[in-house]
């Protein structure tokens, strides 16, 4: 049996002479339960934040981008994409050829990114979630359509209802040298905007037509901007990426979702651990009441240590004692915080009691992912802190051990 375990539970749910030190036990293993449930139930809510920015991003995102290193486009009908658009591991292959263009309707004007995509950018998920009015329809027929982004809604103050005012969409031409008329260097093109989509003010400002029109307008017949990659689920992104960088070599840029948004990602994470080192240093103090507490014990219990070192207990074994006390309460209020923690968590993702205000997510309710990492995390980070107070603690149980031989 392991002698300072069996004492220092016996210590911890023992009844003491003092009230009083129960009462600061309980505050410590409370102020630990709190702690680890507050870090459990707010990292969650950040995963869930993230998941639902991320799936937004996505949506225009691909899981890769393979761009030209030099230059504004390739030739997409080179025999490595020939034979990459056949990979039996490609989901979703789209061809994007997209520039800036001067919109103008009425009378506004804005300039904006047009992104003409091929047939295949039709085919993805979620789509429709980020549409605000109207549909996601670029063609019907020999009519072009286009989608808009809210903020080109806005500035330009768009009626995709008003059938009889189209958007037109200024161009320069391509190697268009001086000419007594300016009109000659500009191509102009209209079509009738079809759906607004909305997901984060960076995409906001973007016009997606079919690849025709933006062939049309850009007087590009074969190159295009890049190549947007999804794969079937269950395929190494990491891996995948890595061998078509080999197969295109140094003249293209294959990048991945994190090195495509690389400010979002360092933003997410930043505050999420920003927010972790706070609940930490809340989670500090809490656990420091364990040195009251245990301090509170080694005096209700000197008697008991006295008895202990003269029938023979070293003073490691005492101070082994008192560290197993400090290290309980700790991790009893630590792992009972993780299970409240969950508790909470699964009840939020199930009925969305806790909801937000002016939202325009799928859903009002604040959001929750859980991972295990967070769960590791919070019991390693409460295990650390609980070992330096519980090892600070447990020395002040035989600093005085002579002065109390001679009191008693």
């Amino acid at each position: 049996m392991n002698t300072p375990y069996f004492i220092a539970k016996r210590y911890l749910f023992s009844k003491k002479s003092v009230n009083a030190i129960n009462f600061i036990s309980g505050i410590s293993m409370l102020g630990v339960f709190v702690g680890s449930a507050a870090l459990i139930i707010i990292l969650s809510v950040f995963n869930g934040f993230e998941n639902v920015v991320l799936s937004m991003y996505n949506t225009f995102t691909s899981e890769i981008i393979v761009e030209p290193s030099k230059g504004k486009s390739f030739d997409p009908n080179a025999q490595a994409f020939l034979s990459l658009k056949k990979d039996q591991r490609i989901e979703n292959y789209t061809e994007v050829l997209q520039e800036k263009a001067l919109l103008r309707y009425g009378e506004r004007q804005h300039i904006a990114m047009v992104k003409g995509v091929s047939d295949d950018f039709l085919k993805r998920k979620q789509l429709d979630s980020t549409l605000l009015e109207g549909s996601f329809t670029l063609r019907e027929g020999e009519t072009n359509y286009a989608v808009v982004g809210s903020l080109v809604q806005l500035y330009l103050t768009l009626n995709i209802h008003n059938d009889f005012e189209p958007l037109n969409i200024y161009s320069p031409r391509k190697g268009a040298g001086n000419s007594i008329n300016p009109a000659d260097e500009i191509t102009l093109k209209s079509v009738q905007p079809s759906g607004v989509f909305q997901i984060q003010p960076q995409f906001d400002e973007t016009v997606i037509v079919s690849m025709d029109f933006a062939r049309q307008l850009l007087e590009e017949k074969q190159n295009v901007s890049a190549v947007e990659i999804y794969l079937h689920p269950g395929i190494s992104i990491e891996k995948f990426q890595e061998e078509i960088s080999e197969k295109l070599g140094d003249g293209y840029v294959v990048k991945n979702r994190i090195q495509q948004n690389e400010l979002l990602y360092k933003i997410l994470n930043s505050e999420k651990w920003a927010i972790f080192i706070i609940l930490t240093f809340v989670l500090i103090i809490a656990v420091f009441n364990i040195v009251g507490s245990l301090t509170m014990l080694v005096i209700d219990k000197k008697k008991d240590i006295v008895i202990l070192n003269s029938i023979g207990a070293s003073n490691s074994l005492i101070q082994q004692i008192f560290f197993m006390e400090g290290m309980m309460i700790s991790l009893i209020g630590c792992i009972t915080g993780m299970a409240a923690g969950l508790a909470f968590c699964l009840a939020q993702q199930r009925y969305g009691f806790i909801t937000m205000a002016d939202v325009s997510f799928e859903s009002d309710a604040y959001p929750i992912g859980l991972q295990v990492s967070d769960f590791i995390l919070v019991f390693l980070t409460v295990t650390v802190i609980s070992v330096i107070t519980s090892r600070i603690s447990s020395r002040l149980s035989v600093k005085t051990l002579s002065q109390m031989k001679e009191q008693l």
